[in-house]
């Protein structure tokens, strides 16, 4: 039979303490109730710790294809008109375009199939080069060296969070 003092020895578990509470000594019972309430305590911070930590707010674009395809974004800052290209994403996956709270109600999307041809374009003309780019400004885009694309517009809105999901032509959920 162990002692009470090898009883410190060993691990303790909640159901340790609580089926404790009727058959051990009032000196285990204290370290229990003592342990019981330490655990209590850091779980509570814990989880009001990870409570007012902000949800992930980003603008998201999900490739639910069978071919891989090239997105361009256009959108409105403080700064005025800006476009951003090139992600490439894997079919049946998804990127994260824009980090963090969205502050505009409208983007816009330019999006190339890679395998098979074709893309996902609308009526918003915006500037994009054929490499990796970030662009100021929307007008003249072919008298400043760019090329002038077709763009989509994505109405989020206003929400702060938002994901656009790429589907195959004839799929009826297209855009």
């Amino acid at each position: 039979m162990k002692s009470e003092n090898d009883i410190w020895n060993y691990a303790i578990t909640m159901n340790d303490m609580i089926n404790c509470a009727s058959r051990c000594s009032p000196r285990i019972r204290a370290y229990f109730s003592k342990k019981f309430f330490a655990v209590c305590g850091s779980a509570l911070v814990l989880s009001s710790v990870l409570w007012s930590l902000p949800a992930a707010a980003d603008l998201k674009l999900c490739n639910t294809t069978a071919s891989r395809v090239g997105v361009a974004i256009g959108y409105k800052d403080d700064n005025g008109w800006a476009t951003e290209g090139w992600w490439n994403i894997a079919s049946h996956t998804c990127e994260t375009l824009l980090k963090g709270d969205l502050n505009a109600r409208f983007y816009y999307i330019h999006a190339i199939d890679y395998d098979r041809g074709g893309e996902w374009s609308g009526n918003s003309l915006m500037c994009t080069k054929n490499k990796s780019f970030t662009i100021r400004g929307v007008d003249r885009c072919v008298e400043r060296g760019f090329k002038q694309t077709k763009f989509f517009e994505i109405d989020t809105t206003e929400q702060s969070d938002w994901t656009v999901r790429l589907s195959d032509p004839n799929d009826a959920k297209s855009k």
